[in-house]
């Protein structure tokens, strides 16, 4: 036994040392904003899941180690984020009060309402209201489906990390079930530069700071820009 370990460690470090600009590009994709993480502590969490990955891999299920490496990455960051990471109870009643907001002024209105419609109904600024859209964004890369689907909000505290039995992501999870026509009638709904952003997200995999780069904003205004996508996907599907 000890010899095995002792054949399989250089292969191991190798195995770092080639996925660390993996492990550092997904740090770069996930919002540290809400939690006390530096990117280097987030680097160090992300090699501890390419260990277990590596532990953990069977080649006989026909999966690529890349691609079963990359979901075990993020799941081991998210896992440590959502330690330390919660958003308040003040922060979730405050998006639990614009979905409410939403879905009145949709049924007054008959159409989306604006920004500065939502504001007014809520007595927020325009910075509150950014603020909002951040955190929804954050709270996306626990559980986009739950973002999506879900009541009025709920605590999003205990949603499970996704397991490796299928190493799907959360996105491919979602798009498996029969709500993938929905998804998509949605998304058709958003306007060019909204699906250009989901597409460079959640296909392209860009990080924020690329993002920002292509669309010409600021970092924390892709995270907002994003946020309010959702809350719009949100929107369009309870209507469906």
């Amino acid at each position: 036994m000890r010899n095995a370990v002792y054949e399989q460690q250089p292969d191991l470090e190798k195995t770092i040392q080639k996925y660390l600009p993996l492990i550092s590009k997904i740090v770069d994709q996930i919002s540290l904003s809400h939690t006390q993480y530096e990117k280097e502590d987030m680097i160090h969490t992300g090699v501890l899941g390419l260990i277990d990955a590596f532990q953990r891999f069977d080649s006989q299920k026909g999966i690529p180690f890349q691609h079963y490496a990359k979901w075990r990455i993020k799941g081991t960051i998210i896992d440590e984020m959502r330690k330390n990471g919660k958003v308040s109870r003040d922060k979730m009643e405050k998006i639990k009060q614009y979905y409410q907001a939403q879905n009145d002024l949709q049924q007054q209105l008959m159409r989306e309402p604006t920004d500065e419609e939502i504001c007014r109904a809520l007595s927020l600024s325009r910075q509150e209201l950014y603020e909002i859209e951040d955190n929804i964004h954050y709270l996306s890369q626990y559980s986009l489906e739950d973002i999506l689907f879900s009541g009025e909000g709920g605590e999003y505290e205990r949603i499970e990390v996704l397991e490796d039995q299928d190493t799907q992501t959360p996105e491919e999870r979602l798009l498996g079930k029969e709500r993938k026509e929905k998804l998509l009638e949605a998304m058709g709904r958003l306007t060019e530069r909204e699906q250009l952003i989901l597409n460079l997200y959640y296909k392209e995999e860009m990080t924020l700071k690329e993002i920002a780069e292509v669309l010409g904003v600021s970092l924390s205004r892709v995270s907002q820009i994003h946020g309010k996508i959702l809350l719009k996907m949100r929107s369009y599907l309870k209507a469906l």
